[in-house]
């Protein structure tokens, strides 16, 4: 069925969905979650690791701590050496650049603010859930800035936690995932109110950021240039808005997409309410531009411009109440924007695609979904097929 006209989302239903996140990202920022923004190693802190020639050097106060040439053993001697028990957050500043083997990790503990000022180089092989920078279970987490070269298996991998700011994310990769934040140890809670301000990932041979599993989340900028599968994939998250995702490249040759959202991401129980806010998806070459699978929903996509794709350009599969280019936006060249459906889950519901000049492709709609609506789509050079 198609419709023409704009479609109103009952206000009870969006409010209460809206509530198990909106007083976690209404906190205001703490004086460490400032920094973030701050040049790298700027203001206080309560210890530090210093590279001087092959030396480490940690000072807590005005104790040496720790010396040795191993970055890793500096920086978690450094986080070890805050206060014990603590429950306001403590600030480690590393100084310098060193390497880390891809099976070994720096844990963070709770109330733990980690600054890195210069770049962890990840070499080696490894298994399992390792990570230059690793959390689980905890609460209250910084990284303001960080960055990682080599083949880790994920630069960052944080699981069942709270209250987590990400700053300035830079990772230059040969292999593995960027960004992991899950609650896979224990799904019958949420990780949440996450916010991540910025990530650069190239290389990586997975997506650069994947969440799975949180209630909360914030995201100014990713940045994708070149990975193996997603540039943002966020599966099972709910309450989330994200300024923008610019994707050159993101899984290529494959059924990813440079924003993807899967496993019932942005259901609220049993319903969609619009808790999913996207601002701008910008996706050349690749895989696919968009991608909304497996009972997911409940989102708007503001602006999307998605040239030359290898894949779909957008894919709508069995998903409920989602709105692309709710401003406007661009297809052009690669594949089609495609609404389909698998047998095992429900049809399409309530989705609108507007807005778009769609150039030298195509838009098609099989089967037909419940409630669908196309508006002001200008064609150039392109076939339309919907119900």
């Amino acid at each position: 069925m198609r419709r023409n006209g704009s479609r109103a989302i009952a206000a009870g239903a969006c409010a209460t969905a809206l509530l198990t996140g909106a007083s976690l990202l209404t906190q205001p920022a703490t004086a460490a979650s400032t920094q973030a923004s701050a040049a790298c190693g700027e203001g206080g802190y309560q210890a530090e690791a210093v590279l001087s020639g092959s030396t480490w050097t940690v000072r807590r106060g005005g104790s040496v701590v720790h010396t040795g040439t191993d970055m890793r053993a500096a920086m978690q001697a450094a986080v070890n050496s805050l206060t014990s028990g603590r429950t306001s957050k403590e600030r480690v500043v590393v100084r310098g650049s060193g390497s880390m083997g891809a099976g070994s990790r720096v844990s963070l503990p709770s109330y733990t603010v980690l600054d890195v000022c210069g770049t962890i180089n990840v070499t080696g092989s490894g298994s399992g859930d390792q990570a230059p920078v690793y959390a689980r279970g905890v609460r209250d987490i910084e990284v303001q800035h960080l960055n990682v070269t080599g083949a880790p298996l994920y630069g960052i991998f944080l699981r069942n936690v709270q209250n987590v700011v990400l700053g300035q994310i830079d990772m230059r990769l040969s292999r593995g995932l960027g960004v992991r934040i899950d609650n896979r140890g224990d799904t019958s809670q949420w990780t949440r109110n996450v916010r991540i301000d910025s990530v650069y990932a190239s290389g990586a041979s997975s997506h650069a950021v994947e969440t799975y599993g949180v209630d909360g989340l914030t995201v100014g900028t990713v940045t994708a240039r070149d990975v193996g599968e997603s540039g943002l994939l966020l599966n099972e998250t709910i309450n989330a808005t994200v300024t923008k995702v610019d994707a050159d490249g993101a899984g290529t040759g494959t059924g990813y997409a440079a924003f993807r959202m899967a496993n019932r991401n942005g259901r609220v129980g049993s319903s969609y309410p619009t808790n999913i806010r996207v601002g701008e998806v910008i996706a050349r070459g690749g895989g696919r531009g968009v991608f909304c699978v497996s009972e997911s929903g409940g989102a708007v996509i503001d602006r999307v411009t998605i040239s030359n794709t290898g894949n779909n350009a957008i894919l709508v599969e069995n998903c409920h109440n989602v709105n692309i280019a709710a401003q406007g936006g661009s297809v052009t060249g690669g594949g089609e924007i495609r609404l389909a459906a698998r047998t095992e889950f429900a049809n399409n519901s309530d989705i609108t695609i507007q807005n778009l000049t769609v150039t030298n492709s195509a838009v098609t709609e099989n089967p037909c979904g419940n409630n669908t609506t196309f508006r002001n789509i200008t064609l150039v050079n392109s076939r339309q097929n919907i119900c």
